[in-house]
């Protein structure tokens, strides 16, 4: 038995020590994943020797964790590569990177979690020491003729170490003896907690990992399997185990990419959506992890927040194992994976949409909400486009979807633009005057019922060349030239005369009205209804208005342009009475009713008071008319 031999730590060993040893930091159990990490690269490291030099190897490659409550220690033990004596000092006892002077002053000025010092810095072994009063290391490497080696140390100022010459009791590997500080030892030494931790950072490690006996990794990595090998069924088996979900996914997509960066990335699609705007919103993200070994649970860079529905992992070979959360959100490699992982998505939506439209479908009605706030995605603008949509007025209900590509196939012949309008319902947008002159010419139009689908329409602007044009703008000398395919009873024209006195109706009206709207005119777009209202600079639609007002805490009613429909039989009724008494009090009353109603209509209308008196006044004296018509 070689003698055993006493060194000192490098310093800059030794003021990382003292950080951990006297650490205040709660996130302790960081060291059972980095052990475990570095035992897994041991074994990897076997088996890459023993494949490369075409030679068998019978040792079960695998981990074992005991935790012994009475003796107060966690023994891991690994079948690994293990080390010589000149390895064990070159890998413990310095710090191959610079800058535990910069560790060391943000640990004492608390500026970022330990753990993520760990990481920054590459001290992952050295974590052992939040929790132990001290460790021994006995190892034996794989080289022939090579001799166990023990290196102990209490993690203050030296460390022991010792070759066993001709000791063969212990094969290849090294086993690492943890005992505990006093206040953690009940912690760390209850299997169930041992077991969770794993379960938490190490589920998919490729090895093994027994903790008393029993293993506790026992779902596959099946992100790093042939994706013609796995079952839908085990493709379900896996997001439920990744989700809770008690359903299986909707849809799934396993993807394994090579360049720019390499990785594996195993996608879901639920089958339900959440509350994506509000409680639930934090509730997104893959899981990160490296060479098997969790990350960060919930990365919210690797997928746009538009695609949060989205669960799964992604795991990457080119990240270190250790790198903190912070250099995660500036980490190019993320940004890499994240634009690929966006694209492939995106392909894979559109050929769902392509092949399979019923599935997209309840896709759409699932997540549709969510997904349209790509529309802030500029670089994805056109994919984005082609994947969004909406209801229509030539759907059968309100759950039938159309995109921008379906309106163009149905488009009348020179139709150059899109049409689309904003309403609660489908019944509201039926009732809309501003569509009466579409449903006439048999255009087509989109219907909008969320208020982010008019930042949709905003910010994409056009579709292949089309204009998306609100259909309360939409250019009537353009509606015109489509041919009228809904003819109505046309009131007979109005004479020379009648022009005249209509002239003087409007502006009695606008007398009446006084600062309500801005102006009073002839409409061209309506048929069916008496009045409308119009925004006066044509810009911001209606809809747009009311969601920027709210934005701003503006409760007042704006002002609008009232447009008449002069062939309307109430309007003509009106011109009757104002040509016989341009003062008589039922223009009034009918005036404040059109427009008060035409509020109600454009959902402004907050006090309905006066709107009901006036129609209760109304009824009561036409159906004193209705009764005497029916003696």
């Amino acid at each position: 038995m070689g003698k055993k031999t006493t060194h000192k730590f490098k310093a800059e060993v030794s003021q990382l020590l003292d950080i951990l040893v006297h650490s205040l930091y709660t996130n302790k159990e960081i060291f059972l994943r980095e052990l475990i990490s570095n035992a897994s690269d041991a074994l990897e490291k076997v088996r890459f020797m023993t494949t490369a030099e075409g030679g068998q190897d019978d040792t079960v490659l695998e981990i074992r964790i005991e935790a012994d409550k009475d003796a107060k220690t966690i023994t891991i033990t690994d079948t690994g590569v293990g080390m010589t004596r000149d390895e064990l000092m070159k890998n413990i006892g310095t710090i191959a990177h610079s800058g535990t002077a910069e560790l060391t002053r943000m640990a004492q000025e608390g500026k970022d979690s330990l753990d993520s010092l760990i990481g920054r810095f590459g001290v992952g072994f050295y974590s052992v020491y939040m929790v132990a009063d001290e460790v021994e290391v006995t190892t034996r490497s794989m080289e022939p003729d090579a001799s166990p080696v023990v290196w102990s140390s209490d993690g203050r100022n030296d460390y022991k170490l010792q070759e066993l010459d001709g000791d063969d009791s212990m094969a290849r590997g090294t086993r690492i003896v943890v005992r505990l500080k006093d206040d953690l030892a009940g912690q760390f030494t209850n299997v169930a907690h041992l077991k969770s931790i794993i379960n938490k950072h190490s589920n998919f490690i490729n090895f093994p990992i027994h903790v008393g006996g029993e293993r506790v990794n026992t779902v596959t990595a099946l992100w790093r399997e042939p994706k013609f090998q796995i079952t839908s069924e085990q493709y379900g088996e896996f997001y439920k185990f990744l989700t809770y979900d008690s359903e299986d996914p909707l849809d799934t997509l396993h993807i394994s990419v090579d360049a720019p960066v390499q990785f594996n990335a195993l996608m879901f699609t639920p089958r339900t959506g959440g509350d994506p705007f509000g409680m639930n919103r934090e509730n997104r993200g893959l899981d990160l992890y490296v060479r098997r070994v969790l990350i960060e649970k919930q990365n919210k860079n690797l997928l746009p927040e538009y695609l949060g529905f989205i669960k799964g992992v992604v795991d990457t070979e080119d990240l270190p194992l250790n790198i903190s959360r912070e250099t995660l959100q500036d980490n190019i490699l993320i940004r890499k994976i994240s634009s690929t992982l966006v694209k492939q998505v995106l392909d894979h939506l559109e050929k769902m949409a392509k092949d399979d439209a019923d599935r997209y479908a309840e896709f759409w009605r699932a997540h549709g909400i969510l997904f349209k706030a790509g529309y802030m995605d500029f670089l994805n603008k056109d994919k984005f486009a082609r994947l969004v949509r909406f209801n229509s007025s030539t759907s059968d209900d309100a759950k039938g979807l159309a995109s921008f590509a379906d309106y163009l196939s149905r488009a009348r012949e020179g139709q150059k633009e899109i049409y689309y309008a904003y309403g609660p319902s489908r019944e509201a947008l039926g009732l809309s005057p501003h569509l009466e002159v579409f449903r006439k010419k048999g255009l087509e139009v989109l219907y909008l019922f969320e208020p982010i689908d008019e930042f949709v329409m905003d910010a994409l602007r056009d579709f292949d060349g089309h204009p998306l044009v609100a259909a309360e703008h939409a250019d009537m000398a353009t509606l015109d030239t489509f041919e009228t395919l809904e003819q109505d009873e046309k009131a007979a024209p109005l004479s020379d005369g009648q022009k005249t006195t209509l002239d003087g109706l409007l502006a009695r009206i606008k007398d009446v009205l006084g600062e309500a709207v801005t102006e009073v005119k002839v409409s061209r777009r309506l048929s069916g209804s008496p009045v409308c209202l119009a925004n006066p600079d044509g810009n911001v639609t209606s809809s747009m208005d009311k969601i920027m007002r709210v934005i701003s805490k503006d409760t007042s009613i704006p002002r609008k342009v009232l447009e008449v429909n002069p062939d309307h039989a109430l309007v003509r009724n009106m011109l009757t009475i104002f040509e016989k008494d341009a003062n008589d009090p039922f223009i009034e009353q009918a005036a404040n009713q059109l427009f008060e109603s035409a509020l109600l209509l454009e959902g402004y209308l907050t006090d309905p008071h006066a709107l009901v008196g006036r129609v209760q006044d109304l009824l009561t004296k036409s159906s004193g008319w209705y009764v005497d018509s029916k003696k």
